[in-house]
């Protein structure tokens, strides 16, 4: 097995789902090496990018494996790659040891659907990822996510808080 300090980043997407109402999707997560207590399981839709694959079409493609939603109007995206690692303790465990971290391109998206379009038990192609979801207030989020991914939710949160209204 790598060094962890000479792992690479998993190339990555996420997705932050907003609501008419400025809410944000989240959802708990199904388990993970990385869930160690019960505040913090919440999380954005995210995940890998394909060989080859665009990342504005990985994310749609993420967000409609994980909570089955395709009603959506891109907003904005940060122009940064966000980056984050993964404690040493668990890096064995997480993705088979191949990576150290995510790098990630994040989107806000408007959600033009109705809540009922949102299935995360039964999403669209792909196995369940998360067990419940619910609309968060943005200025919330950092405070739900495991703590090692909290400064790139600080970064996220700050680049799209002007699409909520709370």
């Amino acid at each position: 097995m790598a060094r962890y300090d000479d792992l690479p980043y998993r190339t990555c997407v996420g997705m932050m789902l907003i609501n008419s109402a400025g809410l944000v999707f989240i959802g708990r997560r199904a388990g993970g090496p990385e869930h160690v207590d019960a505040t913090h399981v919440w999380q954005m839709p995210q995940g890998g990018v394909d060989a080859g694959e665009d990342t504005w079409a990985a994310a749609k493609r993420e967000l409609y494996e994980e909570t089955n939603a395709q009603s959506v109007e891109k907003l904005a995206e940060v122009k940064d790659w966000l980056t984050y690692d993964i404690p040493r303790t668990i890096a064995g465990r997480a993705w088979k040891g191949r990576y150290r971290g995510q790098k990630q391109k994040w989107y806000a998206v408007r959600f033009t659907g109705k809540d009922s379009e949102i299935n995360v038990a039964s999403p669209a192609g792909h196995k369940a990822e998360f067990v419940d979801w619910r609309w968060e207030p943005m200025k919330n989020l950092p405070g739900l996510i495991v703590p090692f991914k909290r400064p790139v939710y600080e970064r996220v949160v700050k680049e799209f808080a002007e699409f909520s209204k709370k």
